[in-house]
């Protein structure tokens, strides 16, 4: 059994794929008008990265942009520790101290790229002015993207393939950072997967139309109708049937009674609970009580 601390290790996984731009290749990059603004100095993919630490106590000249799909792990910058779960991702600051580490037991799968130039650094302005920790929802074609990047670098480092490459990764980067607004349906839907989530979380809880939307932090007409077309309900009777679900699990599993059961889901009136129950189930808790206990 390996200690963590015992064993680091920077590269070398099985199906890795790496790319580090040698310093002639470098100063071509740095010398073309259409690369110098923007550009990579290495690139890779770490499927599966067991024990993957690294340490950089001056930090790096170049922007590191980590993006993980599977596993997790977690960046150290100053005094923060991020936790980069599967579609995450986040762009470590150049020239800044940090400390990242895949998890013993769920080790990371990660897509990185280093990257610098003037745009870059206005490009990182843009990333920095909102929560720097990204949710992004799984694209192929954003890992199709990544891979033309690297197969083009891959197979040339000719003045054409350099481009070609560099101005595809600016558009990758560009559609991580701005994915909110090129894809808004994507974040929508975020939000009602989160309200449900709310919504399982609070299960005793009694709460308006206007509570979940406020939770959200969205209007109650705009929360309403996201919430309609991802569930095809309004969000008082996704939440009433959660709570009825639940009252058919205590119904079956447990020993409770019909009043102990409204108390724990939060209803004050056992005969409005048993009028819900029967309109989501078709008969009354003490029937579904009888039928299905009995089959136990």
């Amino acid at each position: 059994m390996y200690n963590e601390e015992t064993k680091k290790i920077k590269e070398g996984f099985v199906g890795q794929q790496m790319i580090v731009l040698p310093p002639n290749i470098k100063k071509l990059v740095v010398k073309n008008n259409l690369t110098r603004l923007f550009h990579l100095t290495a690139i890779g993919y770490y499927p599966n990265a067991s024990f993957h630490h690294r340490t950089r106590k001056t930090g790096s000249g170049q922007y590191i942009l980590l993006y993980c799909t599977s596993g997790r792990g977690h960046i150290y910058l100053k005094e923060q520790e991020i936790e980069l779960t599967p579609n995450t991702f986040f762009i470590i600051p150049k020239n800044t101290p940090h400390h990242y580490k895949s998890s013993i037991t769920e080790p990371w799968s990660i897509y990185w790229v280093h990257f610098i130039g003037s745009v870059a650094d206005v490009i990182y302005e843009r990333y920095a002015t909102s929560t720097l920790l990204r949710k992004i929802a799984y694209s192929e074609n954003l890992i199709e993207s990544f891979d033309a990047i690297f197969n083009l670098l891959e197979e040339s480092f000719d003045e054409e393939s350099l481009e070609i490459a560099n101005l595809k990764l600016m558009d990758f980067v560009s559609s991580m950072i701005y994915n909110k607004q090129l894809n808004p349906a994507h974040h929508q839907m975020d939000q009602a997967d989160k309200s449900i989530s709310f919504m399982k979380d609070n299960i005793n809880g009694i709460f308006t139309a206007e509570d979940f939307a406020k939770q959200q932090q969205l209007s109650l007409s705009h929360y309403s109708r996201l919430f309609r077309n991802r569930t095809g309900n309004s969000p008082l009777h996704f939440f009433n049937q959660l709570k009825v679900q639940k009252a058919c699990q205590y119904l079956y599993f447990t020993d409770r009674n019909i009043k102990e059961i409204c108390t724990e889901l939060g209803f004050d009136d056992p005969f409005y609970f048993s009028r819900l129950f029967k309109k989501f189930m078709g008969l009354s808790p003490s029937q579904y009580k009888k039928n299905y206990r009995s089959q136990r």
